[in-house]
């Protein structure tokens, strides 16, 4: 196997939204409230309800120099048009020889957390369903082979968010984003029953759920203090993930939907064998007195029915997928954020986790796309053939993608010398509780 054989799936990218996109979804009843693209001298801002959304862009630097890589770009001039537009979209895919991806919003948070308030119910529900529909119908429709359509609901009403889900799946969505932890949203959290009649559908409709690391409470922000270095923050960005999986694998409902699954975005898989490896000893060690029902199977079990993982760079996670399972783990690119491997993936996988080819085909293939494919049920590589969807077949289509590196715009990361520190991006987006910091 060569290079240039692999075919990369992306289980996640992101969408920098466009001012318009309500424009054409949302009914006139509701126009004039929907949120708004403002400009300023500061760049530009989505407003709702009168408050400015914590970010427009967010970390949008796919094509800058290693030093321009913060969260600085806050408008459409700073960053590269495949953030935004679909079709320089998937240019910028075909540059990078990944075939298919899936794309979390952004400037109302990874699960449209910004509408997710019970005050403005009708409202939300309707502003959510515009996203949606623009999400299927106008971003995703471009490339119906390469974009796959993932949803958000209205989580504060459970009616409401599984009928969305049903009319999402009429549509052709193959998975939902959720929040990391929703009762830090003033939502049930994941155990109560509420949820249950969502988990049903899923279950029986095989959607998978796509929850994104977050910077809410328990997830390693709690941790930082204003004079933290942002190193320290992005070093244990995996712990969002991890606070999120022990719930899930830790709750009794998960047993009762074998068909549920739950992917574990851009939180890394290096953590996996000792966190399973824990979880098998807490079972042995505390089972008899904490009582948990395991139904006959052991935490690696219902880890590997139940749970994907997700890496963008992991060298030694893709060492160790024996023990996590690696039919569990996919690749995501991050585009367009700074961890980002873009035009270069397919070298670092290469020459990375895959060893030069070294870790042997099978498990080239099933972490590079087909255990994503099987996830989404998505069957464009088999209906295209191979050969027209890996690497070499989708660069030599994509030799007028202008691949000059953006320089300059927006504010820096920092005014002063020396490292960049919690403070430096809270001065970015000064209305945002991102941080939890002392």
């Amino acid at each position: 196997m060569r290079k240039e054989d692999m075919v990369i799936f992306s289980v996640d990218d992101h969408i920098v939204e466009g001012p318009t996109i309500f424009d054409q979804h949302i009914g006139a009843r509701w126009k004039d409230e929907a949120p708004k693209c403002v400009e300023s001298d500061e760049g530009f801002t989505w407003v709702y309800q009168g408050k400015p959304s914590v970010n427009f862009a967010l970390n949008a630097v796919a094509g800058r120099p290693r030093e321009e890589l913060g969260f600085e770009p806050n408008r459409f001039d700073h960053i590269r048009k495949g953030c935004y537009d679909p079709r320089s979209r998937v240019d910028d895919m075909s540059v990078n020889g990944v075939f298919a991806g899936v794309n979390f919003p952004t400037f109302p948070g990874f699960a449209l957390e910004m509408f997710q308030d019970r005050k403005h119910k009708d409202l939300n529900t309707a502003i959510i369903q515009a996203y949606n529909d623009w999400h299927i119908d106008e971003f995703c429709a471009v490339a119906p082979d390469r974009l796959i359509p993932m949803v958000s609901l209205p989580l504060y009403d459970i009616d409401a968010a599984v009928a969305e889900m049903k009319r999402a799946i009429a549509k052709g969505a193959r998975t939902v984003t959720m929040p990391s932890l929703p009762h830090q949203l003033g939502l049930p959290n994941i155990h109560d029953d509420y949820w249950r009649p969502l988990w049903k559908l899923l279950d029986e409709e095989r959607v998978p759920i796509s929850i994104h690391i977050s910077a809410l409470d328990s997830t390693g922000t709690e941790h930082l203090t204003l004079d933290s270095p942002m190193g320290a923050f992005l070093t244990k960005a995996g712990l969002a993930s991890m606070a999120v999986f022990a719930e899930w694998l830790w709750s009794d409902f998960i047993h009762d939907y074998p068909h549920l699954k739950v992917i574990l975005s851009e939180g890394g898989i290096g953590w996996l064998p000792y966190t399973l490896e824990r979880a098998e000893l807490v079972h042995k060690n505390h089972g008899p007195w904490m009582r948990h029902n395991w139904r006959g199977k052991r935490p690696t079990d219902v880890y590997r029915e139940h749970f994907i993982s997700c890496f963008i760079q992991d060298e030694a996670g893709v060492a160790l997928r024996d023990l996590i399972g690696v039919e569990t783990i996919t690749f995501e690119n991050d585009y367009p954020h700074a961890d980002i491997t873009w035009p270069n993936t397919p070298e670092q996988l290469w020459n990375g986790e895959f060893q030069k080819g070294a870790i042997g085909q099978r498990d080239i293939d099933l972490i590079s796309h087909q255990n994503a494919a099987r996830l989404y049920r998505w069957d464009a590589v088999d209906r295209l053939g191979r050969e027209n969807c890996n690497v070499a077949a989708l660069r030599a289509q994509s030799g007028h993608v202008d691949l000059t590196p953006l320089k300059g715009g927006g504010k820096p990361p920092a005014e002063h010398s020396g490292t960049v520190r919690a403070r430096d991006i809270l001065r970015l987006f000064p209305q945002s509780n991102t941080f939890k910091t002392a």
